[in-house]
């Protein structure tokens, strides 16, 4: 985790934080849905504001064996420092407004021309809080993070239980050639390829430990909405990104009492 300060909003835009001034004076926006927006409300939060973080990242280079499966370190350490720089600078914002925490929060990662090797790591939610007053920050003292959407959100509270943050894990991984003579030997056949299978297997565990610990360390009793997602960043066709995500969750010290949601009335 890199340092957090709350008070910071170095590297923000003046827009930027003249939009954050808006918010801060009760002019709400959100990328929920109508109905999302409806249940968190019933759930007992108010929106405050959308809230973005940006890094711009140079991802550096690593050398691989062509037929030696391992993880590429350099670039793991890459894909997460910049997600987390991301993640951060969005809770500063967070912070900002006085939000308890962020929901429906998504990670995005875009590539441009000018840059083969950059990407811009995006992350974007809408900062809530609590209406009644209710603290209901990470153990860390950050606003909570959850990808959890509006209605996963209200059912999770329902069930006892609350976000305190979502967790993650990266593992980028070489997956080795297989040599001519055994790609020969192997054609027309219906043959697992064990050497495939380990690696991706290696790699896939390797992103859900580092997940996981992250859970363990804000003691948390479970991750939801976990999603274990693979894709190629342009590295090469045998080198590949596993990442895992999820919003880790605790109880509350005492059951809540959430109430059902307000019927909405079909008017087509």
């Amino acid at each position: 985790m890199s340092a957090y300060d709350p008070t910071s909003l170095e590297g923000v835009p003046e827009a930027g934080r003249g939009r954050l001034e808006q918010n801060k004076r009760g002019l709400f926006t959100s990328d929920l849905s109508v109905a999302e927006f409806l249940l968190v409300k019933e759930a007992g939060f108010d929106p405050l504001g959308l809230v973005v973080g940006s890094s711009i990242y140079h991802i550096g280079f690593q050398q691989s064996s062509w037929k030696r499966s391992q993880e590429m370190t350099v670039l793991s350490e890459a894909m997460y420092t910049a997600r987390e720089l991301a993640m951060t600078r969005m809770e500063e914002e967070a912070d900002q407004l006085g939000a308890d925490g962020i929901v429906g929060v998504r990670l995005d990662i875009g590539r441009y021309d000018w840059g083969q090797d950059m990407a811009e790591f995006i992350a974007i939610g809408t900062a809530i809080k609590h209406r009644g007053g209710e603290l209901h920050r990470a153990p860390n003292g950050r606003p909570f993070t959850s990808d959890l959407s509006g209605q996963d959100f209200w059912t999770l509270l329902r069930t006892g239980h609350r976000p305190v943050g979502m967790v993650m894990g990266s593992c980028v991984y070489h997956v080795a050639h297989r040599g001519m003579l055994q790609s020969f030997r192997q054609m027309g056949q219906n043959v697992e390829l064990p050497n495939f299978t380990q690696a991706l297997y290696d790699a896939r565990e390797l992103a859900m430990a580092r997940m996981q610990a992250e859970a363990e360390e804000v003691k948390a009793e479970g991750i939801v909405g976990v999603q274990l997602t693979e894709r190629n960043h342009g590295w090469g066709s045998h080198v590949i990104e596993f990442f895992a995500l999820g919003t880790a969750i605790v109880p509350y010290d005492e059951l809540r009492d959430i109430p059902a949601p307000t019927p909405v009335l079909d008017l087509s």
